[in-house]
Formats: structure tokens, sequence, C-alpha cells
């Protein structure tokens, strides 16, 4: 058992303001495009402040005898997360995915710095409840994720969805294997296999629009959901194995017929895995799953 004293992490992004004055150089240059676009920048740093006074209640919630460490997305692939972290994420819902990846059982508290713009589905909390649940006992929703993992080894999680295919979003070729072991040769945009978490997304907005769709899983159920897009029906290529479900246990294999493949998670396509020819990717509910309170 660890005797160190625990951490709390911050994870959080940089603000839109952040971002158009890295791009922009000064304030003025940032409201002048703003302007351009019919946005004004009053309403650009009034968010950037509700990030910046959430980020500020939050830290001063940590109590005094815990180390603490702080870390942007864009650093998340080279940041060590240890066992006795606890995590915040600070920001919207997707923030608390992008992290989720990085993690082994660590509990994660979501805090929402704008209540009215972000949903909450994940940031569930306010900046004013970190300090009570870091002082208590943090109950926890365990959320399924997903797991790609190539033949060579490589792996990599998800908490929304994986996605596979070509790396110029041009038409991937590949084989697919399903669960019940029906093989078939496809030309597509690409594969998604999703969890219950990420079927209110991505994977929902595919269903809505194919009939005879499965029904999908629950954000705790030991289920993924898959769906191939725009599937190319060809002499050479079918389409009649493009959606279907994942019990735990069972998996879709994918190998590549094209040169480069990419396999990445909930978006960050920077952080993604690679298929050349002949090589296969497996993938399945995963073993870790995220502790979100």
């Amino acid at each position: 058992m660890s005797t160190l004293t625990p951490r709390v992490v911050i994870v959080s992004r940089r603000s839109e303001l952040d971002e158009l004055l890295a791009r922009h150089g000064t304030r003025g240059a940032a409201a002048y495009f703003l302007k351009q676009r019919g946005r004004d920048l009053d309403e650009v740093t009034e968010r950037h402040e509700a990030l910046r006074r959430a980020l500020t209640e939050v830290g001063g919630a940590v109590p005094a005898d815990w180390r603490r460490g702080q870390v942007e997305r864009t650093d998340l692939p080279r940041f060590l997360f240890a066992p006795e972290d606890h995590v915040i994420a600070v920001g919207p819902d997707g923030l608390v995915a992008n992290v989720a990846k990085y993690l082994d059982g660590q509990p994660v508290i979501g805090v929402n710095p704008e209540p009215g713009r972000n949903p909450g589905v994940l940031v569930r909390h306010r900046a004013d409840e970190v300090g009570r649940l870091l002082r208590g006992r943090i109950r926890t929703e365990q959320l399924t994720m997903v797991t790609a993992r190539l033949d060579d080894g490589q792996e990599l999680s998800g908490l929304n969805e994986i996605y596979v295919g070509h790396a110029g979003h041009q038409s991937a070729r590949y084989v697919l294997t399903t669960a019940d072991g029906h093989r078939e040769r496809q030309s597509s945009s690409g594969l998604i296999v999703g969890t219950g978490t990420g079927a209110t997304g991505w994977c929902a907005s595919i269903a809505r629009g194919r009939a005879g769709a499965p029904g999908l899983p629950a954000p705790g159920d030991r289920a993924l959901c898959w769906f191939v897009r725009e599937a190319w029906p060809s002499p050479a290529t079918g389409v009649r194995h493009v959606d279907g479900l994942l019990a735990a246990g069972q998996g879709l294999e994918l190998t590549s017929e094209s040169e480069r493949l990419v396999v990445f998670a909930d978006g960050l396509e920077p952080d993604a895995l690679e298929l050349s020819w002949g090589q296969r990717v497996r993938i399945a509910v995963s073993d870790r799953r995220l502790s979100l309170a």
C-alpha cells in the first residue's frame, strides 16, 4: 500500500482567448478578427474569466498537506499519472474523455466552469463542491472504455469511441471480421466503435440516420456499439456487415489493405496508432474503466 500523500492533478485546456492571443498577438488584433466573424471579444473574455475563476477556486480547495500538479490537455501524452492521484478536470465534457485514456482507476472529478454552456454530462460538479468531495469519500461511477490493440502490441483506449480510417480521409480498404466470425472486404469512410458514454454523440448521429441500427448501450454497460461509415458496394467490397454490438469478451478485427490507416480515440488525432498493409487491430471492451465522481 502506498504511504505517499495524495496528489491532486488539475487538468485544463487553453481558453479560446488564450488561443486567439497566441495566434494574433494582441487583444486588439483578436477583437478585429472576431468582429469580422460577427463575434465580440467581451463574450470570449467572459468565458476565459469563468475558467480562470473555476481554476482558482479548485486550487484553493486542495487540502494544504496534499501534493498538487497541473497539466494542460496538449501535454497529457507526456504527463505521468501516479496510482494515488485524484484528477480534477476543469472544462467542457470532452476534457474528461481526453484525460480518461491516460488513467488506470484514479478517481476523476469533472468541474463545469460554465454550467449554462456545457451540458455537464461528465463535468458534473461546480468548483465550490471540490473541497467537500476531496475531504470525504469520493463515490464514483464506473464508465466502460474501449481499447484497440494492434498485432505488434501497441494499444490505446478511449472513453467515447475509437475511429479507424484512412490518414488522409480517403476511402479506407480493409477486411473486417465480426464477433461471430463473418469476414468482409470493405471500402468505407472508416469504422467507429463507441461506448455507452460515446453513444450520445458520434454514434448516436449515425444511428439516427440508419434504419435497423442496433440499440445503443448505457455508459456503465460492458458493451460497445459499432458502425461502418459510408461502406461502398463494388465487385470487390461488400456492405453486409456495417453495424452491431459487442459484449465483454467479444471483439472486432480489422486487417488493413491500405498503406496507412490510423487509429485514434476521442478525436485526438495527434495521438494515433498507424496500420500498414496487412497489419491487424482488434477492438473490444477495455479492461480499464473510468472512475467518475
